[in-house]
Order: C-alpha cells, then structure tokens, then sequence
C-alpha cells in the first residue's frame, strides 16, 4: 500500500469515527466533545485527504496548472475563507445553532470539511510545476491559521463565564470546565497541526531542488 493510500484510507476512516461515532451525540451537551469533532475534520481529516490528492490528477491546481488555482495568492484566500467559517461557526448563536439542529451541524461539518480541504490543498499542492511563492504563500498560510487557531483556543481556555449556553452538564462551573477542555483541544491540535504543515513547507523553501525530483 502506497504513503497515498494510506493517507486516503486513514482520512476517510477519521471521518467516519468522527460523524458517525459517539460524538455527534455527545456534542449537543458537550463542547469539548464538539471541539473534538471539529479539530479531527479541520486539522487531521482534511490534510491527511489533502496530501492523498495533492499532485495527483484529481488535485484542480494540477489540472489547472495556468489557473487561478495554481496562483500563490489563492493559498492566502483560501485561509481567510477558513478563518472566517471557522470564526463564524464559533459566534455563540451559530455555535448553538450547529450543535442543536442536525440540518445546521451537516451544514457546519460540511463547511469545515470544505473549508480545510481548500486550504489544505491549496497549500501542499504545487501543481505541475514546483513554485517556490507557492510553497512560500502555504507557509505564511498555515502560520496564519495556526495563530488564528491558537488565539481562539486561548481565549476559550481562559475565559471566566460561559459562553454557550448548552455547553457542559449540571452546575455552570461544569460548563465553564467543559468549555476550558474545549479552548486546551483547539489550541493543542489546530495549533499543532497547523505548524506541522508550515514546516514541511519551509522543508520546500529550504531543499527545493529534494521535493521537485521526490
């Protein structure tokens, strides 16, 4: 089995745990248990189907090397349509909305999934031809998002009041414990995650003649 197959098969795999395992159910009480959900799509399901796609026939700046798709710019576009669903999907009101209603949380996950796939590509992809902007653009990219993703974990895991009114079980210090678990998870795995992908495009930067003939 090739390191493609494998990523595709453990993405997938990830997906399903995720959708169709005890978190969904769990996570209309629990935002740790949402968080969880939401990290696994964004930071570990989407790049892992991400670096299964990139460079092969189904990756669109490949097929479209001259296109839009292929442009450095496109990364950095791609991690603003990231951090704006991401940011938006965590204002209370839709945060609640996703986690109360089954339609509202497939449109969620949906647009995570999306979301994360676009960047992801758009960063690890290089098209047809190796850029040394592009992997540059997927660096500052990824460092964006992993700031942007280490901020709102810090200020879940350090607010001092409840910020979703469903989050936790029982009394409200149970809820702000339970919101605190869920700020500690974004900051861990999407700061991680993230970083991690920054530095394997810096690896490009550095060694760029190395991934050209890889």
């Amino acid at each position: 089995m090739s390191l493609r197959h494998a990523q595709a098969i453990s993405g997938v795999a990830l997906l399903a745990l995720l959708w169709f395992g005890p978190l969904p159910a769990l996570s209309r009480h629990s935002f740790a248990a949402h968080m969880a959900m939401h990290m696994g799509v964004v930071a570990l399901a989407a790049p892992l189907l991400a670096a299964a796609i990139a460079d092969t026939r189904f990756d669109p700046a490949r097929r479209w090397p001259r296109g839009w798709m292929a442009a450095p710019w496109w990364v950095l576009f791609a991690s603003v349509i990231e951090f704006l669903l991401v940011w938006a999907w965590h204002a209370p009101v839709l945060h609640t909305l996703g986690r109360t209603s089954a339609v509202a949380m497939v449109l969620e996950q949906a647009s995570f999934l999306g979301a994360g796939m676009l960047l992801w590509l758009a960063a690890l992809g290089q098209g047809r031809v190796p850029s040394r902007e592009r992997a540059a653009a997927g660096t500052l990219a990824l460092l964006l998002t992993a700031t942007h993703m280490t901020l709102l974990g810090v200020l879940l895991a350090m607010s001092s009041r409840v910020l979703y009114v469903h989050a936790g079980h029982g009394a409200p210090a149970d809820a702000l414990h339970d919101q605190h678990v869920g700020g500690v998870l974004m900051l861990v795995i999407g700061g991680l995650s993230y970083m991690v992908g920054a530095l394997v495009l810096l690896q490009r930067l550095l060694h760029p003649r190395q991934e050209a003939h890889g």
